[in-house]
């Protein structure tokens, strides 16, 4: 696969994936101020998705659309990180999963801008500017919950241990990585391992949470390997419509 064409769905899956996750809220979340800003973020996700998944298109040449790499490919398919896959559980759990993926997301997106592909460049600056408001949210709800009430603390605890394996695979270099940085389209994910951590740990620290020690790392989403079985799962209730009408278009 070209290496090009698999670090675009990498950007346009994990975009997409956690949107539709982030969009299951979307009028049952815990108060109305909340409900429609996960709903906000869920739409920006998914119009990031439209940029990625539009230029991989173009990059692949095989006639596919937008909306055929979203809802025409099964869950092996697809390249996005494990963490953003595995269910909601609880609001704690989808604010801490958002918080982790947005503390990297800025320095990435930031570094993209400086990518020698122009349309990578493009979609970074455009897509920056709502990963920013995104981190400013989920760091101050993070550190609100951690520094609330016992029960908070407890709840967003739990969530930090359980997502925290998942994160290591966003630092997993591979040879699309580095045919990336090698050809100046983007830095090695390795390379902003730290910026990540110095903002976790402080945002943990505020919020009266402990960081795991664990180095263990759940991996395989970013190349396709492996998935959870919560993939196939969410892909069928997000690929239904289409799939049952091919072609269906609003």
């Amino acid at each position: 696969m070209d290496h090009l064409f698999e670090f675009l769905l990498r950007q346009g899956d994990n975009a997409l994936v956690l949107g539709h996750r982030t969009s299951e809220w979307c009028g049952i979340a815990p108060a109305l101020e909340e409900d429609i800003a996960l709903t906000n973020t869920a739409l920006d996700l998914i119009g990031q998705t439209q940029l990625w998944l539009g230029y991989a298109a173009e990059v692949e040449g095989k006639g596919r659309s937008t909306n055929d790499l979203a809802f025409l490919r099964d869950a092996y398919d697809f390249k996005n990180l494990l963490m953003l896959e595995v269910p909601n559980a609880d609001f704690g759990r989808t604010l801490a999963r958002q918080f982790f993926f947005d503390a990297f997301q800025v320095p990435w997106l930031d570094a993209l801008q400086a990518s020698t592909d122009t349309r990578v460049a493009e979609i970074a600056a455009k897509s920056l500017k709502e990963a920013r408001y995104h981190l400013e949210r989920s760091s101050a709800t993070v550190i609100a919950l951690g520094d609330g009430t016992e029960d908070s603390n407890r709840r967003l605890q739990a969530a930090v241990d359980y997502l925290w394996p998942y994160t290591g695979e966003v630092f997993e270099d591979d040879a699309t990585d580095r045919a990336m940085a090698g050809s100046g389209v983007a830095p090695l994910p390795s390379d902003l391992r730290t910026q990540w951590e110095n903002v976790v740990s402080d945002t943990m620290m505020a919020a009266c949470l402990a960081r795991p020690e664990s180095q263990f790392a759940h991996k395989g989403g970013r190349t396709g390997v492996r998935h959870t079985e919560h993939l196939g799962h969410m892909l069928a209730t997000m690929q239904v419509l289409q799939r049952s009408h091919p072609g269906a278009a609003w």
